[in-house]
């Protein structure tokens, strides 16, 4: 059985989404260096995410959510990552999926789905498996056994898992091809371990989750071959999350380089009273600022032109792959701003940045750890192939 969950408010506009992000914000904020340093899972805040309507804020007004704006999406996960990137990286599977389940499901699961994050419930992705070929590769199996449908399998970097009442698997059917299904997180045979060990974003619970004969509502199997069938920007899509979680990891080491230069002491030969006032500092931190700057204008772009797809009858191949084409370039400015910038903090702030206490090599591990998705020598590659050979970009989540 799920576990059981307040009431969930209701978010009815864009500007009530934002301000529900600002309240979660605020609340992770005040907790996130301590989470951080000793790996603990953001439970309340996971919990107050929820509770304040931001699960189901992309859900289609006609299923009882707000469907806010991409660029407002995209605002939401800024604000969110630049407080915590653990708890903003958290949300964005369900976010995903939801729109997958959206392109798959029939009106009677989308039903049920959207009905139950808009009661609060959250859903969370068994993610890839390890030792594979890739990450497309799938080994977990769905099969009959006297009517009913059952899963066994392993999987890892299952971001969410230990917050989520539902996990989306995927899992080869009977007849051959890959479904995704919805799981009860509590139901016999799910078992959520947390041993994600990475250096950065420690608090995701991006680890393993086991499924030994865990029985499978039929109502709940979607099948994937669906998403062929059409145009859509599934990937563009879930890109822009990952981009506005790089630019909130950089909008948030700006801050603290803002914070620590103030706070540093002059080099001896510089010849002025105070570190912000140094040539070479003046120097970077404009420069950084530039970086971000462009960094968050390609992300409203793209989320722009996902809108404008959004409010079309239909959407064509190759206004697809313009949109992941877009999301691509935001991606490698998004990835150099949060590498960049939480690394130029440490340097600018001096040995007193360093100090375990004050915590600031969190942004640096944060982006170095997410920019490992999706890495950008790909994306680069794909935009350059789309300019000067017209070749469009790969039908996938990962571009």
């Amino acid at each position: 059985m799920t576990r059981l969950h307040p009431p969930a408010q209701h978010i009815h506009s864009d500007q009530d989404a934002i301000r529900a992000a600002y309240q979660v914000a605020d609340l992770a904020l005040a907790g996130r260096n301590l989470r951080d340093q000793q790996r603990l899972l953001p439970f309340d805040e996971i919990e107050a995410f929820s509770q304040r309507g931001l699960g189901g804020m992309r859900i289609p007004t006609a299923f009882g959510g707000a469907r806010i704006s991409h660029k407002t999406l995209a605002h939401v996960f800024r604000i969110l990552n630049k407080a915590d990137s653990s708890l903003g990286q958290i949300p964005q599977n369900q976010i995903s999926l939801l729109y997958l389940i959206e392109l798959m499901g029939s009106d009677q699961q989308k039903q049920f789905v959207f009905e139950q994050i808009l009661q609060g419930k959250r859903l969370a992705n068994g993610g890839p498996e390890k030792n594979t070929k890739d990450t497309k590769t799938v080994a977990t199996q769905l099969y009959l056994e006297n009517g009913q449908h059952f899963v066994d399998g392993e999987k890892f970097y299952s971001t969410g898992s230990s917050f989520a009442d539902w996990l989306a698997v995927k899992a080869v059917h009977p007849e051959g091809h890959v479904v995704l299904v919805l799981l009860d997180r509590y139901a016999q045979g799910v078992e959520v371990i947390d041993d994600w060990n990475g250096f950065g974003q420690r608090t995701t619970s991006s680890g393993t989750v086991k499924l030994q004969h865990v029985p499978v509502d039929p109502l709940l199997i979607f099948d994937e071959r669906i998403l062929a069938e059409t145009p859509n920007y599934r990937g563009a899509y879930s890109q822009l999350l990952q981009v506005a979680i790089d630019v909130g990891i950089a909008e948030a080491a700006f801050a603290d380089t803002l914070t620590a230069v103030h706070k540093a002491r002059p080099i001896i030969d510089s010849g002025v009273d105070k570190a912000s006032l140094e040539h070479y500092t003046l120097h970077e931190v404009g420069r950084l600022h530039i970086l971000l700057d462009a960094a968050i204008l390609l992300l409203d772009e793209a989320a722009e032109y996902l809108d404008q797809l959004e409010a079309q009858a239909t959407v064509s191949l190759a206004d697809a792959a313009h949109a992941s084409i877009l999301v691509a370039e935001a991606k490698v400015y998004a990835n150099d701003a949060a590498l960049q910038i939480s690394e130029k903090l440490l340097e600018l702030g001096g040995s007193r940045a360093s100090l375990s206490q004050h915590n600031l090599d969190q942004h640096w591990r944060n982006a170095r750890v997410h920019t490992l998705h999706d890495p950008v020598r790909w994306k680069i590659h794909a935009i350059g192939n789309y300019y000067l050979n017209g070749t469009l970009p790969a039908r996938h989540a990962w571009i």
